[in-house]
């Protein structure tokens, strides 16, 4: 198993099933048009497991600064192709993520992760990797 940062367009593409099966909401083409700007405007990057045929799971995310947290790498998504889950892949994702941000001088690596039975799996991840449950992620809609 590898581990690689999509950077191009064809990189990218490869990644979209793994993320759209978290993302359902968006199109092909407005999840490129989105991860392509959030790479220029928010240093975000794209993390993949490269199992050379398939890409089964992915990771966005990018480093951010809070007075809460100082320097925080903050997962976007993380997400496996459903054929792809309980194969250690997202554990993987996780590991690098993590180790991203160490090298990067982060103290802090964070997530949000919603609140149904389809997430409890991803749950029981974070939890045995040692993230806490810290706070409440409030929205307001404004469209």
């Amino acid at each position: 198993m590898t581990i690689r940062l999509a950077t191009t367009e064809p990189d990218i593409r490869r990644c979209l099933p793994a993320l759209l099966a978290l993302r359902p909401h968006l199109t092909e083409e407005q999840a490129l048009a989105l991860i392509q700007l959030q790479q220029q405007e928010d240093r975000f990057q794209l993390a993949f497991v490269d199992t050379g045929d398939t890409v089964p799971a992915v990771a966005g995310y990018r480093i951010q600064h809070f007075l809460h947290s100082g320097r925080t790498l903050y997962i976007d998504d993380l997400s496996t192709l459903p054929e792809g889950r309980g194969k250690g892949y997202a554990g993987a994702l996780l590991d690098f993520v993590i180790e991203q941000a160490r090298q990067a001088g982060c103290q802090v690596v964070t997530l949000d992760s919603g609140h149904n039975p389809a997430r409890y799996d991803a749950h029981r991840l974070y939890l045995k990797k040692r993230f806490n449950i810290v706070s409440h992620h409030f929205r307001l809609d404004l469209q």
